[in-house]
């Protein structure tokens, strides 16, 4: 069906409807993923099963005092929050996180309104989406060299040190897969694996896969990786001096960007829709739920890392391994 841009401004609102209130309740299911697994309790008296302290945390997060600090540099203090939140949801308009549908004739206007999966389905989508990601880079970085405040520039430093290396290793771990695709599009990806699960990418590029999870972790700032505020070290690294809403859109940032990745994993690696229709969408939304999960269950189950240890695995470790892998796809395909 012919996709209008009325179809394409409701798919983007329903991207930032839903991805945003997604990250609130992400915050919730992570904190009782973690209690059940660390034998905690976890939210529990707000509401049935803590279940209000969603709408608490919201409550809180709109209605606390915005400070500005006296000595940093407001204009970028205050951008800073917005560059982070816009990329993550940059990134999401060019991977599928919902179904096609049509809206019903019978609501008045927009009936009859075709909305597609992709808000934009570019035939770049793989690098448009690593492309954003990596400009998302900025808002930490921003943010903390705007404070007059030690641990917010230490924090603004890892933030470069580590999403530059890692951004190498996320490249490089997809372009294996791309060359045997031959195509930079989620579509393209979806129909290369189309035959099943002897078909799935996983199988053909492992290490591609544990690679790009890796640097995935990082990238999304997720432990063990999780420099950038690591309070027994920086306080809160760059986001020290932050509080309120703009607070909030730091992590509302970092879940959207926990589902690209998890999208990009589910559909470069694990064969994406599998099948055509609604069953098609419950597949990849149950791939989709499990690499979120995976992040929640490695952070309960796994220690911090050092700088200089973080520095090592990327540049002797993975990097090496992600060249490596990319030499031996090349002269398979060769031969």
């Amino acid at each position: 069906m012919e996709v209008t841009w009325i179809g394409v401004l409701i798919k983007a609102i329903i991207i930032l409807a839903v991805i945003s209130a997604i990250a609130g309740f992400g915050t919730y299911i992570e904190r009782k993923v973690l209690a059940f697994m660390q034998r905690r309790l976890g939210p529990m008296h707000v509401g049935p099963y803590g279940l209000l302290q969603i709408a608490a945390d919201g409550i809180k997060l709109f209605t606390k005092e915005d400070i500005v600090p006296q000595n940093a540099n407001a204009f970028i203090f205050k951008i800073a929050p917005v560059i982070t939140a816009a990329t993550a949801f940059i990134a999401l308009s060019a991977v599928p996180v919902f179904p096609d549908f049509t809206i019903p004739s019978w609501i008045p206007v927009l009936g009859g309104t075709f909305v597609p999966s992709i808000a934009s389905d570019l035939n770049i989508g793989v690098l448009f989406v690593l492309g954003m990601m990596a400009a998302g880079l900025y808002g930490p970085l921003l943010a903390g060299m705007s404070q007059a405040n030690k641990w917010g520039i230490i924090g603004a430093a890892r933030t470069a040190v580590q999403f530059l290396s890692y951004e190498v290793v996320t490249g490089l771990s997809i372009l294996a897969p791309i060359m045997l695709v031959g195509s930079l599009s989620f579509v393209d990806f979806n129909a290369y694996q189309a035959g099943g699960i002897g078909d799935w990418l996983v199988w053909k590029q492992p290490v591609a896969f544990v690679l790009f999870l890796i640097a995935g972790f990082a990238e999304t700032n997720r432990t063990p990786f999780d420099l950038l505020e690591h309070e027994a070290e920086v306080v809160s690294g760059y986001a020290t001096e932050y509080s309120g809403m703009r607070w909030g859109m730091f992590f509302i940032g970092e879940y959207a960007n926990m589902i690209t990745v998890s999208v990009i994993a589910a559909v470069v690696f694990l064969g994406g829709y599998d099948a055509a229709g609604t069953l098609g969408w419950l597949f990849i939304m149950a791939k989709i739920a499990f690499f979120f999960f995976l992040m929640l269950w490695v952070r309960a189950a796994w220690p911090h890392v050092r700088p200089d240890q973080l520095m090592w695995l990327c540049w002797k470790v993975l990097m090496p391994l992600a060249v490596v892998n990319i030499v031996i796809t090349a002269l398979v395909m060769m031969v």
